[in-house]
């Protein structure tokens, strides 16, 4: 765990209630190692956990009511307090919505109590690096450590998940507050959304001498407003048409309106590459999932729609410049992309793409080194 960030959770926490809070619990971010838009299709999904984490410090209340501040260096951001008893959806909007959300699902759990939280962290927002699952698993397990009670990851996933639709508006699945949850350090998470069953595959990129690269775009996305919705409605209606369960029975696109056909396309053939990366690793060839990535951005792009100028540019230029394989990652329509680069090649891999956004008038890139990291936990 990042204790620095632990402590300077706790530090702000004493100056906004004068007070130490009870505990500091964090979650961290994810990359999503290939598997996207499988996860709400009862598919397979790969992802790690990030270094980069949200922590809240938390403290119980007497009162029935939960605050919540936001503090970034400096800054500091209050929310209006909230009646535990009387948050309901709609009723909250903007970042507070998440913790807000979790308060309420755990309501229905009997976990009714007010609550102090004070939030900080390092994942970048909107970069599709899930820093909103970050924030709610966090929120989750304060919010559980504080009352006492003991849950199951699988429980807090699903109750987070309930969060994000139900409250926040967002239609997402299971893959990123199961990466917050249950990835552990040095491993990808080879999940199984249909039933649950979890495989840590271990992933040590760096001594095959390969780094895994992400490159934010920094075109910012929510999941509320974009077009992350209608692809989920098209795949449930592409599995009424086919009479399955889920796409993740699906074995043929034949027969279904053309507009629905390039969504099963995408499931199909997302959910091979998933089991051929992880087979692959299984078999320390790491050099050769790089084609699996690319042909993951190529179906995400041609396919399921969801891409951006921005993204396609950096997967493109990575490649050029040395990458194995590149692809968007997360909701899409913005975001981040990642890009498996030898670590000789990386600084070439970031010159060039830089250079590719200037000439296209996109905003700066950010890049960092993405390492497989420990999942969500009480940290004080």
């Amino acid at each position: 765990m990042n204790s620095t960030g632990t402590n300077s959770a706790a530090e702000a926490f004493r100056r906004l209630h004068d007070t130490a809070p009870v505990g500091v619990w964090s979650a961290p971010g994810r990359v999503n190692l290939i598997g996207e838009h499988t996860d709400y299709n009862d598919g397979f999904v790969l992802p790690f956990a990030i270094p980069q984490r949200t922590w809240v410090a938390a403290a119980s209340r007497e009162d029935g009511v939960l605050t919540l501040a936001t503090v970034e260096g400096d800054r500091t951001v209050t929310a209006e307090p909230l009646d535990v008893s009387e948050v309901e959806p709609g009723g909250v909007t903007g970042w507070a919505a998440y913790p807000a959300g979790v308060a309420w699902v755990l309501r229905q759990q009997g976990i009714t109590g007010g609550a102090a939280l004070v939030i900080t962290g390092d994942v970048p927002r909107g970069a599709g690096l899930s820093s909103s699952h970050s924030l709610e698993v966090a929120s989750a397990l304060a919010l559980l450590g504080l009352s006492g009670r003991n849950a199951s990851r699988s429980d807090v996933a699903k109750w987070v998940q309930v969060a994000e639709n139900d409250f926040v508006g967002a239609p997402t699945g299971l893959l990123d507050q199961t990466a917050s949850l249950c990835c552990t350090d040095a491993h990808v998470l080879f999940l199984d959304v249909r039933s649950g069953q979890q495989e840590q595959v271990p992933f040590d990129a760096a001594r095959h001498g390969l780094e895994v690269l992400v490159i934010d775009t920094r075109v910012s996305h929510s999941l509320v407003e974009s077009g992350y919705g209608e692809r989920r409605r098209g795949c449930e209606e592409a599995a009424r048409l086919l009479g399955l369960p889920s796409l993740r029975d699906a074995e043929t696109w034949d027969g279904l309106p053309a507009h629905l056909q390039p969504l099963v396309r995408h499931v199909i053939t997302e959910n091979r590459r998933v089991q051929d990366t992880v087979e692959l690793l299984r078999q320390d060839r790491y050099e050769e999932i790089g084609p699996l990535l690319s042909a993951s951005h190529a179906s995400l792009r041609d396919d399921y729609r969801v891409s951006c100028a921005e993204l396609d540019v950096a997967a493109a230029t990575a490649e050029e410049a040395g990458a194995l394989g590149a692809r968007m990652i997360g909701g899409g329509f913005g975001g981040s992309a990642i890009a498996l680069v030898p670590r000789e090649v990386r600084g070439e891999v970031e010159r060039r793409v830089a250079e590719a956004f200037a000439e296209n008038g996109f905003t700066a890139p950010r890049t960092f080194v993405a390492v497989p990291s420990a999942g969500a936990g009480r940290d004080l």
